[in-house]
């Protein structure tokens, strides 16, 4: 009896390790299948070569636009943009925060069909069109060594990316709408509670004291004249709303906003109702009107709806009218 309870002792456990050892396998063979989770690479790992510099040029360039081709850098030459903003002010983090309007991921997706010129861009054609909307500058020639190291940054980003791949987090998200037009007068109280310690109470933002090196703000401007333009995608209210509901007030992310969706909408269309630059020839934006977004706060409209509504909502009649529109076509 005392072998035989030996022999099952002995059998139990080696039927014991044959299943570790099976678990153990199927564990490295699932680990083997499964697709490796795409994380945004990093700059600073990269070698001090010609590569690793144009890389970090490209962030620095993004991160302290200002500073660099600023209108008010010593080398008039290089004075590209036209405001003291960054690009980081709207690409969060370098470019790098999920639904902060990250540039991640964004190389291998161009070149891609612009609705807004109705032709395909490059994407130094899409560096460009912020550079005169968002920073309310000029273009950057393809050649220039910024172009080049803010592209290098760009695709750097992309790094092991597979063409066609969208990864999640682009964007600037998206949230319910509002059956109703937003409300720039409720906005203007969210704006006082909420955000006007940060960007002012003409929303003029805090610059950086002088003297110093840094041209740019510490809280950037959301109006006035060293703002973005009417021509930007940051003064349309969908985008505006989301960004705000998605990132602000500071410290907000994806997975804890601190405005509700109703105060996102309402203080987006404040802001947005106030005085920016003016961008010339934005009637020639869109030439296909019925692929024109329904937030585009600047005519000529083919649904026959007000530009007020287009700035402020409801947006699903609009929708509506422009379904039908492109059926009949």
């Amino acid at each position: 009896m005392l072998f035989q309870s030996r022999c099952f002792s002995l059998l139990r456990v080696a039927c014991i390790l044959a299943a570790a050892a099976a678990g153990v396998s199927a564990s490295s063979a699932a680990r083997a299948q499964a697709p490796a989770v795409w994380t945004v690479p990093e700059v600073g790992a990269l070698p001090n070569d010609a590569f690793g510099v144009q890389v970090r040029r490209g962030r620095d360039l993004i991160t302290a636009t200002y500073a660099h081709i600023g209108p008010e850098v010593a080398d008039t030459a290089r004075r590209f943009a036209g405001n003291n903003l960054a690009c980081s002010n709207c690409h969060l983090a370098a470019g790098t925060k999920k639904f902060g309007l990250p540039i991640f991921g964004l190389f291998e997706l161009f070149p891609q069909y612009s609705a807004r010129l109705g032709a395909e861009i490059t994407i130094e054609d899409r560096v460009n069109s912020c550079m005169v909307r968002s920073m309310n500058g000029r273009e950057l020639p393809n050649d220039s060594v910024e172009m080049q190291a803010i592209v290098a940054y760009i695709k750097f980003l992309s790094s092991g990316v597979a063409a066609g791949q969208i990864l999640p987090g682009l964007g600037a998200g998206t949230m319910p709408e509002l059956k109703r037009a937003a409300d720039p007068v409720r906005g203007k109280a969210i704006y006082a509670n909420s955000c006007q310690t940060c960007h002012n109470t003409d929303g003029s933002g805090i610059r950086r004291s002088l003297p110093t090196t840094d041209l740019g703000y510490v809280m950037p401007p959301l109006w006035g004249p060293d703002s973005f333009n009417d021509g930007a995608g940051m003064a349309r209210l969908i985008t505006a709303a989301n960004f705000l509901h998605f990132n602000m007030p500071h410290g907000a992310d994806y997975l804890n906003p601190q405005l509700s969706v109703e105060q996102a909408w309402d203080v987006a269309a404040f802001v947005i109702s106030q005085s920016r630059p003016k961008m010339a020839g934005l009637d020639k934006d869109f030439p296909d009107l019925l692929r024109k977004p329904v937030d585009t706060p600047y005519g000529p409209y083919a649904d026959g709806f007000s530009e007020r509504q287009h700035k402020y909502g409801p947006f699903a009649p609009i929708r509506a009218a422009i379904a039908k529109a492109k059926k009949a076509r």
